[in-house]
């Protein structure tokens, strides 16, 4: 059994093993109880998969290049923070305003893309996360500027607060489920068909009836209202944000999670998640040969599976049922 035998293996787990792979999971924060940083990885793990899932549907599905992703991220966690201390909303309250905030900035940098693709659009949204940056750490009467945003509460229900590890890794994995399941929705919908016929050959998706500016747009607010959302679960659960928080590696990180685990593909997403937020963990300790490690698996990916770990490839069956229903 070679490598790609043993890929798609994994990836066309059927639907009781995903069940119990499941289960599995929600006994992480119980298996784990004496080991808090192994929750916490979870939680990581967790976290940076629902925004591999949120920016996939730009990068990956309509193939638009995003560089500034950490900007949405850090409104979604700087206005929930700011509406919780500063005007004691509750956590809650405060989550449809990350989602609209999100949305709408995903929808000012959308606007571009009309007119824009390829490497220009990625330095259009690469000017807009360092914008986004600097703004943070210079409008100090508002975000106090590089010194950040400490004690931020966490979430609370019926008065009871959840503040232990085990309370948000299941809270962010409520989100993380809410998020895959709309994913997945989308991509195999009649507007997840044409972010994909965008991603493949824009005049052909023009010529057959595609609006690409609307698709564009839409794609991109409902990409940064997800990241906007999982920045308000990420605020709440470190208790600190500052401007150092959200940095253009970050939006690298979630860009290489979606080209690992395959473009287009929200189990792709999850996948590179998890093996970009854990490997480094597992390796800590060959220091900075990590990066020459990474590098030569990044090259093998490049020579035998150049579409990602679960590439589109993998679903061409219920694309065509798809298509033949419409």
């Amino acid at each position: 059994m070679n490598i790609s035998d043993i890929l798609h293996r994994v990836t066309r787990l059927r639907r009781g093993e995903k069940l119990v792979l499941f289960g599995l999971w929600l006994l992480v924060p119980i298996v784990l109880s004496s080991w808090d940083y192994g929750v916490h990885i979870a939680i990581s793990v967790t976290l940076w998969a629902v925004l591999a899932l949120g920016i996939n549907l730009v990068n990956g599905q309509a193939g638009q290049l995003i560089l500034g992703g950490a900007a949405w991220f850090a409104i979604g966690a700087y206005a929930s923070a700011l509406l919780m201390l500063f005007q004691d909303w509750s956590f809650w309250a405060t989550l449809p305003v990350s989602l609209f905030l999100g949305g709408l900035f995903g929808f000012l940098v959308g606007l571009p893309s009309i007119r824009v693709g390829g490497d220009y659009l990625g330095i259009v949204t690469l000017g807009f996360g360092e914008i986004a940056r600097l703004i943070l750490i210079n409008w100090s009467s508002l975000t106090r500027g590089p010194m950040g945003l400490p004690g931020i509460p966490a979430p609370s229900v019926f008065g009871m607060e959840l503040a232990s590890k085990a309370a948000f890794f299941y809270l962010l994995t409520a989100l993380l489920v809410g998020t895959w399941v709309l994913m997945n929705r989308l991509t195999v919908s009649k507007f997840g068909l044409q972010l994909l016929s965008l991603r493949e050959d824009e005049r052909v998706a023009q010529a057959i009836g595609v609006d690409i500016g609307r698709a564009k747009v839409t794609s991109f607010v409902i990409s940064a209202a997800i990241i906007g959302l999982a920045g308000a679960f990420y605020g709440s659960y470190i208790s600190f944000i500052s401007p150092d928080a959200f940095v253009f590696n970050d939006s690298m990180l979630m860009l290489a999670m979606v080209i690992l685990g395959g473009m287009g593909s929200p189990g792709g997403s999850v996948l590179g998640a998890v093996i970009l937020v854990v490997a480094p963990e597992a390796l800590r300790f060959l220091g900075d040969w990590r990066l020459v490690l990474y590098g030569l698996l990044l090259t093998v990916m490049m020579v035998y599976r150049p579409s990602g770990l679960w590439g589109l490839e993998r679903r061409p069956r219920n694309e065509i049922k798809l298509t033949v229903k419409r």
